[in-house]
């Protein structure tokens, strides 16, 4: 994987925090709508899981913050301090003892979606459980041949999104299309999450993420 890329992904989610510190009168933030920051927070843990495995370190101190700062106002800067640190370490090469992408990340980062969710983090946990989705749908990209990025009109190549690499794996006989409709569900919750639109979803159909994405992990292994 291209460190660089990683060092980009964190260094977006620095830009975004010192845009609400600069927007805020209070250290804490919490002069500012309770939404942007949890989507930042969402978006940085789902980063730290994805990018240093659900057993790192630094996925560790996460955890410990969550269990111990519950509240959002107080998590928020030691969450992004985190995300400072692996910025870093990887910036300077740091990380040689660590895999950036585990084959068993899948099943690590749903049970951290499902302990979170337990403990009342529904939305972290969406966002977590969605992460490893994702991951996984790239993986049997993978496995099959299929390219994960397409031509811009200048030429250049991006990334395709998620839905792009669903309908694409359906086609490719990966798997039915009732799981790719369950997939485009899936999504759909994820991205709520990661867009602070925390209304929109309860805590029941984040548990019922998780539980269908390991399924469906299980059915079509990578």
């Amino acid at each position: 994987m291209d460190k660089n890329a990683f060092v980009l992904q964190l260094d977006g989610l620095l830009a975004q925090h010192q845009d609400l510190v600069s927007r805020s009168q209070y250290d804490d933030l919490s002069d500012l709508p309770d939404s942007g920051r949890q989507a930042l927070v969402s978006r940085a843990v789902a980063a730290i899981h994805r990018i240093s495995g659900a057993r790192s370190s630094y996925s560790l101190e996460l955890e410990r913050l969550l269990r111990t700062l519950p509240p959002l106002h107080v998590h928020t800067e030691p969450v992004l301090g985190v995300v400072q640190a692996l910025r870093d370490d990887i910036k300077n090469n740091h990380l040689e003892s660590v895999e950036l992408v585990q084959a068993e990340t899948f099943s690590d980062l749903l049970d951290m979606a499902e302990h979170l969710s337990a403990t009342g983090y529904k939305d972290v946990a969406a966002v977590i459980a969605g992460s490893a989705l994702e991951v996984h749908l790239r993986a049997l990209c993978g496995k099959l041949g299929l390219s994960l990025n397409s031509q811009k009109a200048d030429g250049t190549l991006r990334h395709k999104k998620a839905d792009a690499v669903n309908t694409e794996l359906c086609q490719a006989n990966a798997y039915s299309k009732l799981d790719q409709k369950n997939v485009t569900a899936w999504l759909d919750l994820r991205n709520k999450a990661a867009h602070g639109k925390y209304s929109e979803y309860q805590a029941e159909q984040v548990k019922l993420l998780i539980a269908g994405i390991r399924d469906f992990i299980a059915r079509h292994p990578a």
